[in-house]
């Protein structure tokens, strides 16, 4: 598994839903909701900011 530190400032999709353990298609429909931030190069890449995946990730507690 990749670290935080190792990952590069933009992930492409199928990068980023490797490190969260999700599939592609939540990745694209966190991007959609605007949950996730993501940048569009050239016509069809899109690469989505690592801090912005970071900031997916929320501690679950128990009450």
């Amino acid at each position: 598994m990749t670290t935080k530190a190792q990952l590069p400032a933009r992930l492409s999709i199928k990068q980023a839903a490797e490190y969260q353990g999700v599939c592609d298609r939540t990745i694209r429909r966190a991007i959609a909701d605007g949950r996730l931030k993501a940048y569009r190069v050239g016509k069809r890449t899109i690469r989505v900011d690592r801090d912005s995946l970071f900031a997916l990730e929320k501690p679950m507690f128990a009450a």
